[in-house]
């Protein structure tokens, strides 16, 4: 059963096509379809059994079966949440007016999506540190920690199952489950008790989700991490869908709309039909990309960064001179392979690849990046110089490092060249959406775009010669979604 189909409308038509979630309580996997009079009367008996947002019944997480409940008493949090890759938000709904959390010293409606391991030699189980307490750790650090970024690109790999940090074995769960975990408790911070029931975000298409088997492994991770972080009852919303929300409650009339939400792992579009006169609204199509800023990201490393560290050098083994392997670059290039590149393993490999390089003093600042994890800096040099080439013809890439200074000028005509290869793969993307909705562009009123990735000029023009500049608006890029899913969770 796919999340969001024929959402938008009353949530008591539209339950047959959300997934709802309790501890283990699936309604069906993710996009499995009832067929027959069998699946007929299943879709009836869950109507009956999962009344969510609008409905007297709910299916809670104690395996008990279900209690009574009045329509939403006025006194229970709606609370959404959006897990993302780079960032995570969280918003709660009340009479329809919604309010995001806020995080850290500075006060951002957004919570990093990172996770900090200190003194990571030390024995011990320990439970790492989260957001921004885990930057301002990370930064102050004395001694060897470990860092991890990108979660959430890991969630569909079957390959992935744990990391050991010192003597210690960590799962995916136990990693969600921390980041899950302290989300919660900052947001309450400012909220008090979020309680048991959220909607919860979720792409249409994971990164690395290349099948079924694949995208429920990625759902059941997320669930179990929410479960253990105090969340029993999980309803799982598409990631557009929670924009399409925070959309529609800025209108006074109906639009057949494109949503465009571009995160760090994934790209995902949906055509909604959404408006406050409409008595059936839904979603008309989907489609997804496993990849948008981190790609992008990926793109800048390769070409600014990497080269500084010795990709496209050359080594001497024995009589041959050869190039120094890809591999360790093509991880680089990844924020969520980064921190795993720190094995004693790989360290070996890049200390005899520094005895016999040619250019030695790239391999040994590549050394010193990945044993003082510094994928954090890199990051954040690398979005810097991102965002400002979104307003800019140019900008100049710096990276400072004991070991390595990097300074490079980057031209906007460059980046949009090195990016032009996920700029196709969108633009075929949002074609095929099209052709799956049997609309044409001229038939969409309005196109939504959000997430940081939208701010990339390249990207709002693929949308602009479609659909003409006129009908492309953006809003609330990192917590539009949020907001849509507080709203989702009230029921409007």
């Amino acid at each position: 059963m796919r999340a969001g189909d024929g959402l938008l409308g009353n949530p008591l038509e539209d339950l047959d096509n959300s997934t709802v979630r309790g501890a283990h309580h699936n309604r069906r996997a993710p996009g499995d379809q009832a067929q027959g009079a069998q699946g007929r009367q299943m879709v009836a008996d869950q109507r009956e059994q999962f009344r969510f947002a609008a409905g007297l019944r709910f299916v809670t997480g104690d395996g008990n079966g279900s209690h009574d409940f009045q329509k939403y008493h006025e006194n229970l949090k709606a609370v959404g949440i959006d897990f993302g890759t780079t960032n995570c938000a969280v918003a709660v709904a009340r009479d329809g007016v919604v309010e995001t959390a806020r995080f850290g010293a500075a006060s951002l409606e957004t919570f990093r999506s990172v996770l900090y391991f200190p003194g990571a030699e030390s024995k011990g189980r320990k439970r790492p540190l989260a957001g921004p307490s885990a930057i301002d750790a990370y930064l102050m650090r004395e001694s060897p920690g470990r860092l991890i970024q990108s979660l959430k690109s890991f969630l569909s790999s079957s390959l992935f199952r744990e990391t050991w940090v010192a003597s210690e074995r960590y799962s995916v769960e136990d990693l969600t489950t921390a980041m899950a975990l302290s989300l919660r408790e900052e947001a309450e911070k400012q909220f008090g008790d979020l309680g048991k029931r959220v909607v919860l975000g979720r792409p249409v298409r994971f990164v690395g989700a290349d099948s079924k088997e694949a995208d429920a492994l990625a759902v059941s991770r997320l669930e179990e991490a929410f479960h253990r972080a105090g969340f029993s009852e999980i309803l799982f919303e598409y990631e557009p869908v929670g924009a399409a929300y925070h959309y529609e409650s800025t209108l006074d009339h109906d639009e057949r709309i494109v949503i465009a939400d571009f995160g760090g792992g994934t790209s995902d579009f949906s055509l909604l039909k959404v408006g406050p006169k409409r008595r059936r609204r839904g979603i008309v199509a989907t489609a997804g990309l496993p990849m948008a800023g981190d790609s992008f990201d990926a793109k800048m490393v390769r070409h600014v960064v990497s080269p500084m560290l010795g990709l496209g050098s050359m080594y001497r083994s024995l009589d041959k001179t050869l190039p120094v392997p890809s591999s360790v670059y093509l991880k680089l290039e990844k924020w969520h392979h980064l921190s795993f590149l720190k094995t004693q393993d790989t360290l070996r490999m890049l200390r005899s690849l520094e005895a016999q390089a040619e250019e030695p003093a790239k391999i040994a600042a590549l050394i010193q990046l990945v044993e003082n994890d510094a994928g954090y800096n890199l990051h954040r040099a690398v979005q810097r110089t991102k965002v400002e080439l979104s307003s800019r013809h140019e900008s100049e890439f710096v990276y400072e490092d004991p070991s390595v200074s990097i300074r490079q000028t980057v031209r906007r005509a460059d980046f949009e060249d090195w990016i032009e290869p996920q700029l196709s793969q969108i633009s075929d993307c949002v074609d095929k959406l099209l052709r799956d909705a049997k609309v044409q562009a001229s038939d969409v009123d309005r196109v939504f775009l959000t997430g940081g990735t939208s701010l990339v000029p390249a990207v709002r023009r693929i949308f602009e010669h479609r659909f003409e500049a006129d009908r492309v608006q953006a809003g609330d890029e990192f917590t539009s979604v949020a907001r849509g899913l507080a709203l989702r969770a009230q029921g409007r």
